[in-house]
Order: structure tokens, then sequence, then C-alpha cells
């Protein structure tokens, strides 16, 4: 990939994830982290609303589906490392239930958020 390519990708990259964190602001979460990485995973957005956590992959492509399958399992193990890291760490995820939740993006479509798009190892 080049480098003007790499660019564009990286800019369409982190403009997607506001986008995903508009929509789920909009929805009553509040944001806990984004771009939290730790045991060897990252998690683009880490989201709570009451008593629910959930970790939110944002997958940005040329089409809603393919976005949908760029959700690997290899992805979904780094995802999981790291949001054992995280309820390890975080007070406030006592007697909160979690989720593993992705947002999909594709250019002159709405955002989908999809509730429990792949199941967290944890």
């Amino acid at each position: 990939m080049s480098g003007e390519k790499r660019r564009k990708a990286y800019l369409w990259g982190h403009g997607a994830e506001s986008l995903a964190v508009m929509l789920l602001r909009l929805k009553g979460f509040s944001i806990l982290a984004k771009r939290y990485a730790a045991s060897g995973g990252e998690i683009d957005i880490i989201a709570r609303r009451k008593n629910l956590i959930v970790f939110v992959e944002v997958k940005a492509r040329s089409e809603l589906d393919v976005a949908r399958e760029a959700i690997t399992p290899q992805k979904v193990q780094r995802m999981s490392k790291a949001a054992r890291a995280f309820l390890g760490r975080y007070r406030g995820a006592q007697n909160c239930a979690w989720r593993g939740d992705a947002v999909f993006l594709a250019p002159w479509k709405l955002p989908r958020h999809v509730p429990g798009a792949f199941e967290l190892l944890i």
C-alpha cells in the first residue's frame, strides 16, 4: 500500500471511530475508553450504559457486508485478551454484564450498530 493510500485509510478509520462514538452516545452509552490496548489486543471503543459494558469493534469498508466479515476469529481472540485486562482493572465492572458489539460503516450508508456481533472469550 502506498503512503498516500495508507494515510487515507488511517484517516477513514479515525473518522469511522468518531462516527461510532457519536452513534453510541446517541443510544445512551458513555465512552469509557477509545483504542484501548492491553495484553496484546486492542479494542476500538469501550462503552457503558447502566450495568452493561460493551467492547466495540469498528469496521469501515466499501460495503457493510464486507465490514461484517472483517471480524476474524483471531481478532476476537485478541480483543478478548484486552477485554479481560480491562475488566480486571476497571473498578466499575463488578455487577456489570458485558458483550462484544460492532459498528459497521460504509460510504453513503447509515452506520449499523450490531449488539452481540461476536462472542468474547472471557
